[in-house]
């Protein structure tokens, strides 16, 4: 296939922020995939800071990092992502190059503890004002739950309504495809 599928397209967003010093944040750790992705892209001198609000996605995460030798590149909070503006050290703050939001519910995981809209809005805020000029935020959004319409349409709102001076937004997806696919929401801070 030509067009990038949405996972490897968010990646591949995420890569072009990539400079000689790379912090990132998983605002939902899950199960540890892209926070893996982040600390390899961060390298030795860069850092993550992951989020999640199960305790199992945090010992996931901590075991995937481990298991590859780079645990000692992220911060892992076990803590709502709407906390990153306090739980971030303030020496990061204008310096985060992108952000990477998985919103729904954990794989394989209580599927009745999803993202909200409230509180995934907060975030993308605080982690968007974090931002170096250039940074970016990606949103996959996964909608096809309970609750995920409402946020769909929430966080689609927000992004559609940031001034076009300081952000870029961008928006990805198949729309051709059953069961209401993923698409992606990308910010970029100008």
């Amino acid at each position: 296939m030509t067009l990038d599928g949405i996972l490897p397209f968010a990646r591949l967003l995420i890569q072009k922020t990539a400079s000689d010093k790379n912090y990132f944040v998983d605002a939902t750790a899950g199960n540890g995939h892209d926070t893996l992705f982040l600390a390899n892209l961060a390298g030795g001198d860069g850092h993550v800071f992951a989020f999640d609000v199960q305790h199992q996605a945090i010992e996931n995460t901590t075991a995937r990092l481990q298991n590859a030798g780079i645990a000692d590149r992220a911060s892992l909070f076990h803590a709502g992502h709407e906390q990153a503006e306090t739980l971030i050290p303030e020496s990061y703050h204008g310096k985060l190059n992108a952000a990477i939001f998985n919103l729904g519910y954990l794989p394989k995981g209580d599927k009745s503890v999803i993202t909200k809209p409230d509180t995934t809005i907060d975030a993308i805020h605080q982690l968007f004002q974090m931002m170096k000029p250039g940074g970016l935020i990606v949103l996959v959004i996964y909608h096809g739950h309970d609750g995920g319409a409402d946020e769909r349409d929430a966080v689609v709102q927000y992004a559609a309504s940031l001034d076009q001076q300081t952000a870029h937004v961008i928006q990805y997806g198949f729309i051709n495809q059953m069961n209401t696919p993923p698409f992606i929401v990308a910010i970029e801070k100008r």
